[in-house]
């Protein structure tokens, strides 16, 4: 499958800034204990496409998305799935955990990351 280019709504900029400094308390636990000292390069609050991503793998062409509970209504989950449609047509793969998973499941979220990072890289042409 042929990569296509990602792009960049450079009008986002701004917001991806404060959303990198006022991260939720969830984004802050998983960057700052798993996804900061990660030994492949993560990114956190990413514009890709007309969207802002949570985290994003380059080398894995994977986004990391969590999810409070505005996700979980009707509305939040049909503009996911259009949202995570888009990010499929760049190759990218969408992992998603609810809030609730980094608060009770934190060990298994990381393990989760880890994993996919790993089989995504290796299956990479």
């Amino acid at each position: 499958m042929e990569r296509i280019p990602i792009k960049k709504n450079n009008k986002l900029l701004d917001n991806a800034k404060n959303l990198r400094r006022n991260m939720t308390r969830q984004e802050n636990h998983l960057w700052y204990d798993f996804l900061q000292h990660y030994p492949i390069k993560i990114y956190k609050q990413r514009i890709i496409d007309d969207f802002i991503v949570d985290f994003y793998c380059h080398q894995a062409r994977l986004v990391i998305e969590l999810d409070g509970s505005q996700h979980y209504t009707p509305e939040g989950k049909s503009y996911d799935k259009a949202r995570s449609k888009v990010l499929e047509r760049y190759g990218l793969s969408v992992l998603r955990f609810s809030n609730r998973d980094i608060d009770n499941k934190f060990d298994g979220v990381c393990y989760m990351i880890d994993q996919t990072i790993k089989k995504r890289i290796a299956d990479a042409p």
